[in-house]
C-alpha cells in the first residue's frame, strides 16, 4: 500500500484530499505539528509528499529542501500561489510537481499515480531512510544524520547499524552480524568485526551517541 503524506494547513482541504486518497486504497497521513514536519516525514516513510507552499513558521520549501538532504521521495507542491516564480522555486528545490488550488481531485490522482508507478516497482516499496530514536539511516548513500550532524558511514559501518535499527529490541549475536557483512564468516578473523564496531562507536560518539550500540555480553549486540 503506497503512504501519502500531506502537509496541508487548510486543514478542511487537508481533509477532503485524505478521504479521496483512502477510497483508492491509499493509506494517508496529514501532518497536524507543521513546526515538525521533518520529523512526521521521517517516522511516517511515505512514498509521496503532498506539499502546500504557505504553512506555519516554515514554508514548503523550507521542508522540501530539508527532505531532499536525506531522500528522493517524490514531492508534489499544492499552492495557490502561481507566479512563474514559484513553480521556478518549487522544482529547483526538489519538487516533482505543481499542482495550482483549486484542484480536480481527479487530475490529483492521475499525477500522484503516475509519478509513483515511475518511482516505484510494486515488488520494493522501501523509502529512502530508516529512523530510530532520532537517528536518520539514508539508504541512498551510507550516510547518519543525528540532531543536524550528518557523518558518512563505511559499508560495513551501514550494514551494522541497519541490521541493529531493523531488529531494535532483540540482541543480533556476532556470528548473524558476521554473515551479513561477509557471508562466509569462517574466513574472518573476529577480531575484524570488533574493530568495526569499535570504530562505528566511535563516530556515533562524535555526535552525542553514546551507548548507541549495546553490548550483550557472550550474545551479541543491541539498539534499544
Amino acid at each position: 500500500m503506497f503512504k501519502i503524506l500531506i502537509v496541508e494547513d487548510d486543514l478542511k482541504i487537508g481533509e477532503l484530499v485524505g478521504e479521496g486518497f483512502r477510497k483508492w486504497g491509499y493509506d494517508v497521513y496529514c501532518v497536524e505539528n507543521f513546526s515538525d514536519t521533518f520529523n512526521s516525514f521521517i517516522k511516517y516513510e511515505p512514498h509521496l509528499v503532498l506539499m502546500d507552499i504557505n504553512l506555519p513558521n516554515f514554508d514548503g520549501f523550507y521542508w522540501c529542501n530539508k527532505i531532499r538532504q536525506v531522500s528522493k521521495t517524490p514531492i508534489i507542491f499544492i499552492s495557490s500561489r502561481n507566479s512563474n516564480m514559484d513553480i521556478i522555486m518549487a522544482i529547483n528545490m526538489g519538487g516533482d510537481d505543481f499542482i495550482q488550488k483549486p484542484f480536480s481531485m481527479d487530475v490529483l490522482l492521475a499525477k500522484v499515480g503516475a509519478i509513483l508507478r515511475r518511482t516505484y516497482s510494486y515488488s520494493n516499496l522501501e523509502t529512502d531512510v530508516v529512523e530510530h530514536n532520532g537517528v536518520v539511516l539514508n539508504l541512498k548513500d551510507d550516510t547518519l544524520i543525528y540532531n543536524d550532524n550528518k557523518i558518512d558511514l563505511t559499508k560495513n559501518e551501514f550494514k551494522i547499524l541497519y541490521t541493529l535499527i531493523k531488529n531494535s529490541g532483540k540482541i543480533i549475536s556476532r556470528d548473524k552480524i558476521m554473515k551479513i557483512l561477509w557471508e562466509d564468516e569462517s574466513f574472518v578473523d573476529d577480531n575484524t568485526l570488533t574493530v568495526n564496531i569499535n570504530r562505528l562507536r566511535k563516530k556515533l560518539l562524535d555526535i552525542g551517541l553514546e551507548e548507541f550500540i549495546q553490548t550483550r555480553k557472550g550474545q551479541g549486540y543491541i539498539i534499544l
